[in-house]
């Protein structure tokens, strides 16, 4: 990181050189708040299945950031009237749209904090910083809310082609070497533009659409929704949950403040300026911290759990179109209960199943083509590619989890 008078350019390993535009930007960066976000993994687990995939949400909101810039430029030289308040509040909307990602991302997504998203903690962060800063985020807040009379600011930050999944579909195929999640993150930029204050896609970039659409189906299946990366992800909700059914039964836990006080709180909380604080607290050193810990503890579920999450001595799962027959499942679960007297509660943290779903395009918020008559249409209808329509249904598979062997 270069230090440059009282900006900072950072050395984008996708993008090149990203500069902070204006010293509100630098100090939101320079915020603890955001620095957090160095601690959080951008991927959850995938780095057990992708090795390189160790980047973090640090590097997604540089990154959403540096293409925001892009886009801006692009609409304000198609005569797309953006003020300088806009186009900061946009700027600090998209820098700011992860930050209230728990550990490890999505893997611990409603768990760590119930029945709130990380959208809703995120924009819980803008309204404290906003506080911070004297008001500076209200148009970013009213952005992110998609308040602003402007809809295509808000869709800019939050649509089908925003910022946010240009950045993060590019970055993730870059980190862990899934070539076919690459995407034209410039061509699609350079092709944006408004009609009646939505953004739309200038007809041609059909194909850069068709492959941005195609990429992440692929990404969602190979990689997000990865077999191995799913079971290691079970795993760790598995670990979290016994962790706190033992706190809860008096048992003591090695693990940090902040951790220890979401796992004793196990109901929804008021998001009010201090747990914010402590939420503040916490990251994916945390969880690691504690799991190296837990897997010497006395019960055997879970240093069981935390030893096979430790050292990738994961569950076998099949994932199949149909749900699963329980015989089978039936069968090693009483296997299990009997080898290490267990209840069957217990014993169901190593045999279990679910189901996963993804669904790559919504006809909710359709992506827009501009045509070159001045027409506007969906780009499934505009798509000679019959995929594409595919893409529009909600896919669902099965999945079955159990040990090889003895655990």
């Amino acid at each position: 990181m270069v230090k440059t008078n009282k900006l900072n350019v950072f050395n984008d390993p996708i993008y090149g050189f990203i500069g902070t535009p204006n010293e509100l930007i630098f100090s939101l960066i320079s915020h603890p708040y955001f620095q957090r976000l160095r601690r959080i993994s951008q991927m959850g687990l995938s780095y057990l299945v992708y090795p390189g995939a160790h980047h973090t949400r640090f590097h997604h909101a540089l990154g959403s950031m540096h293409l925001m810039t892009k886009a801006i430029q692009v609409l304000k030289l198609k005569n797309v009237e953006i003020t300088k308040e806009e186009e900061e509040g946009l700027l600090c909307a998209i820098l700011l749209h992860d930050i209230g990602h728990g550990p490890f991302s999505h893997a611990l997504e409603g768990f760590v904090a119930k029945e709130i998203s990380h959208e809703q903690i995120s924009l819980k962060f803008m309204m404290e910083l906003n506080k911070e800063f004297n008001g500076q985020l209200d148009i970013a807040i009213s952005i992110f809310k998609g308040d602003y009379p402007k809809p295509f600011l808000n869709q800019l930050v939050s649509s089908q082609l925003d910022m946010d999944r240009l950045d993060y579909l590019k970055r993730d195929s870059f980190y862990s070497g899934v070539t076919e999640g690459n995407i034209n993150s410039e061509r699609l930029i350079s092709m944006l533009n408004v009609v009646d204050g939505n953004l739309v896609v200038e007809e041609k970039a059909i194909y850069a659409v068709e492959k941005f659409l195609m990429a992440r189906r692929f990404m969602y299946w190979q990689v997000y929704l990865h077999k191995t990366g799913l079971v290691a992800e079970q795993l760790l909700v598995r670990i979290m949950q016994r962790a706190r059914f033992l706190l809860s039964q008096g048992e003591q836990l090695a693990a940090s403040e902040p951790l220890l006080f979401f796992l004793k709180n196990n109901h929804s909380l008021d998001f009010n300026t201090q747990i914010l604080k402590t939420f503040a607290q916490l990251d994916d050193i945390d969880i690691m911290g504690a799991l190296k810990n837990w897997q010497f503890h006395d019960d055997f579920v879970l240093s069981k759990l935390c030893e096979m999450l430790l050292n990738r001595r994961l569950l076998h799962i099949k994932i199949k179109k149909r749900p699963i027959a329980t015989e089978k499942l039936d069968e090693k679960l009483e296997w299990i209960t009997k080898k290490h007297d267990l209840s069957v509660e217990e014993a169901s943290n190593f045999v279990f199943q679910g189901e996963i779903s993804n669904k790559a395009y919504s006809k909710d918020e359709a992506i827009q083509i501009l045509k070159n008559n001045g027409k506007i249409s969906d780009v499934v209808k505009e798509s000679d590619q019959l995929s594409l329509k595919a893409l529009a249904e909600t896919v669902t598979k099965y999945y079955s989890c159990y040990p090889k062997k003895a655990v």
